[in-house]
């Protein structure tokens, strides 16, 4: 990239800095395909991002989804800076952690017990650890295209590419990382999403063997896949005969999709749930939740839950000023949110059927995925991560991301987009003024670049 004609100069070289002490010039793999280069930030406020170069974007990355409440909210600003002068970290008791826990009680009728983590994917090894202790059993049950943390647990068969799939009614356990314990991939069974019949087929050929199922209530990292009617209710149904726990990971949708998170949106009762992202609305904090019988094992002391950060006092404050703002939206929420990103769908919609940009847009509302359709591939709603692979034309598609960056409008790298409480409909009508250039753009460019 030409620095002189760039947008991004000051990006780009503090990018080649990094290169120096920052091993891949990035703190998270994923932000390496962020082009024409990973970007660097300044400030935001409310639905904006600020970066160095002084551009202004409309962002609908909204930290990966952890921004519920909009760039540098001021109470919550004010919470955390009073906070910050009685002192950051103790390693023991607050009341905080007390107030925080109880709002959850209040707010997830399944949370009768709480436990604090500074990451989501540290509740992941303590639900994954609290189910085998709690069952004696040793296999968890995941769905592919589910994204459970970065752990050694949490990507076994999370996207194996298409060639290394394995058959049909045995999906490969595969992990993308090397330098795992190679045994990881034989505690797991793999199961496709959306498909009732196949579930029942899996747990009844590993009978008396899985200690949980755990899934993303709405497979927001893969194409914002909803479940099935009938489907939450089989896994609730199945961990019921088989004796295994229930996991929710509701890292993305938590209060995202309701006080209730999307448990309560969809109507089901897991036996224990992943919270992250928008509890802490930005600040490292997760928690697990869950039915008071299943957290005997950590209560006696029979399963190691530890953490030096763990209820830390400053990400506390944080996340009670966080869960008292959902609790402010009333009953009603997330019915606003769903409307603005509905209709921030529809535009763009629109725009695409302008352009003749093979692209639909899918999800609830409040998130939602741009499946950019590959040549002769079917229209209807994406409802698998292999019917995601075959039919999502990737490269195309970061073609039109990019298009929308330079235009000033921000979405995830893999098609998802937030709507945040901070987004105005005057924030969604200026996106797609911004964004029709970007689209105009991509149908001129495209494929020939």
């Amino acid at each position: 990239m030409n620095v002189k004609t760039s947008p991004f100069p000051k990006s780009q070289a503090l990018f080649e800095r990094a290169q120096n002490s920052v091993a891949g010039g990035v703190n998270s793999g994923i932000r390496k395909l962020e082009v024409p280069v990973p970007l660097y930030f300044s400030h935001g406020r409310g639905g904006r991002l600020y970066d160095v170069d002084g551009n202004e974007y409309i962002d609908f990355q909204c930290g990966q989804g952890a921004i519920l409440y909009g760039h540098a909210p001021e109470g919550m600003a004010d919470a955390i800076a009073a906070q910050a002068r009685l002192g950051l970290h103790w390693a023991a008791q607050s009341e905080l952690e007390i107030e925080v826990a109880e709002r959850l009680q209040k707010m997830i009728p399944s949370a009768e017990r709480v436990r604090f983590n500074s990451s989501a994917t540290e509740v992941v090894i303590a639900a994954f650890r609290i189910a085998r202790a709690h069952t004696g059993k040793r296999l968890i049950l995941r769905f592919e295209g589910h994204y459970h943390g970065w752990g050694d647990e949490g990507l076994v068969g999370f996207a194996a590419p298409a060639d290394k799939w394995g058959e049909e009614e045995e999906p490969a356990r595969l992990h993308p990382s090397a330098g795992i314990i190679s045994e990881v991939t034989e505690q797991f069974v793999v199961a496709r999403w959306n498909d009732v019949e196949h579930l029942r087929r899996r747990v009844a050929q590993y009978h008396g063997q899985i200690a949980a199922i755990v899934f993303e209530p709405c497979g927001c990292n893969t194409s914002c896949i909803e479940p099935v009617p009938g489907l939450l209710e089989a896994i609730r149904e199945l961990c019921d005969a088989e004796g295994a726990l229930m996991i929710a990971d509701e890292t993305i949708t938590g209060f995202r999709f309701g006080a209730g998170c999307a448990q309560s949106f969809y109507g089901v009762s897991p036996d224990l749930t992943v919270l992250g992202k928008a509890i802490g609305g930005g600040v490292p904090f997760a928690a697990l939740v869950g039915k008071e019988r299943f957290f005997e094992t950590v209560m006696s002391g029979r399963v190691v839950h530890a953490g030096t950060l763990n209820g830390n006092p400053l990400c506390l404050a944080a996340s009670k000023w966080c869960l008292d703002a959902v609790l402010a939206l009333g009953p009603g929420h997330p019915e606003a949110l769903v409307a603005l990103g509905k209709e921030l769908m529809e535009g763009l919609s629109g725009l695409a059927q302008r352009y003749g940009i093979p692209m639909v847009p899918q999800g609830p509302g409040q998130v939602f995925h741009c499946t950019m359709l590959k040549p002769g591939a079917e229209t209807g709603v994406v409802r698998s991560y292999r019917d995601y692979v075959k039919r999502h034309d990737a490269p195309r598609w970061a073609h039109l991301r990019r298009c929308l960056l330079l235009h000033k409008v921000r979405a995830i790298e893999r098609g998802l987009w937030f709507l945040s409480l901070a987004h105005t409909k005057a924030d969604v009508a200026e996106a797609l003024e911004r964004a029709e250039p970007a689209f105009a753009q991509h149908a001129a460019e495209w494929p020939a670049v």
